[in-house]
């Protein structure tokens, strides 16, 4: 596909953002663009367009781009003008993610609901390392190795980092337990 885009044909470029929006749109409401997440992940598809000549040929392009969209993301945060509230950022959040089926059970979407909210409290409690890798590897369903590609670290600092956090995770939500087939060796 890459090779496509960079042999000038547009149209090729433009799959390439509808298979990505929704990915990119999620990495940014969690990494806490909030209301400002379109506009992120626009500059972000434009900042990974124009780069696309330092793009590594074989590379994965969604962990590149996701990269792309966290260093936008967090320009955007730092030049806000205020801090966003937890509250603001569970709002951008829940907007990105797909909601609830109406032919849920309203219980069950009641507490979904509530551990989404109580889990987005507790990552606000992590470092900015711990959240990150949590929100890649799970929030945006990455492998271990696309993480490690999309934040620039070595696969071992990935591993012992999300160990890290999802202890962490655990002492501040007694109940929480990641999906099943999720870290390999952590």
């Amino acid at each position: 596909m890459i090779a496509r885009v960079r042999a000038g044909e547009p149209e090729a470029y433009a799959e390439l953002v509808r298979a990505h929006t929704g990915l990119a749109l999620r990495a940014a409401a969690a990494l806490g663009a909030g209301a400002d997440a379109e506009d992120v992940v626009q500059q972000a598809f434009v900042k990974a367009y124009c780069a696309l000549g330092r793009f590594k040929e074989g590379s994965a392009f969604k962990p590149w781009l996701m990269s792309i969209v966290a260093n936008e993301t967090r320009n955007t945060v730092r030049t806000a003008a205020r801090q966003r509230t937890l509250a603001g950022r569970e709002a951008a959040f829940a907007e990105a993610e797909p909601l609830i089926p109406e032919s849920a059970d309203p219980a069950v979407a009641t507490l979904e609901t509530e551990r989404r909210a109580a889990l987005q409290a507790a990552l606000e409690k992590l470092s900015e390392e711990h959240r990150l890798v949590v929100t890649y590897r799970y929030l945006l369903e990455m492998d271990e190795s696309e993480t490690a590609q999309a934040l620039g670290w070595p696969r071992g600092t990935v591993k012992s980092r999300l160990n890290r956090a999802l202890r962490k995770l655990g002492r501040l939500l007694p109940d929480f337990r990641p999906r099943e087939g999720g870290d390999e060796g952590a």
